[in-house]
């Protein structure tokens, strides 16, 4: 919940290593916005994640 009630959700992102960690971190360093409600999670490779690990 926000400040004034209203739902505002999390959004987590499981980023690769190699390729979409690395935008993230240009499009940061660039100061382009993104939302705050954002998390990343880097992972080695996207290709290796397991919902069962």
């Amino acid at each position: 919940m926000s400040e004034n009630g209203t739902f505002k959700p999390v959004i987590v992102g499981f980023l690769c290593n190699w390729c979409s960690y690395r935008a993230a971190d240009l499009a940061g360093t660039s100061r382009m916005g993104y939302p705050s409600t954002l998390r990343d999670i880097r992972i080695m490779c996207t290709g290796r994640l397991d919902p069962t690990f």
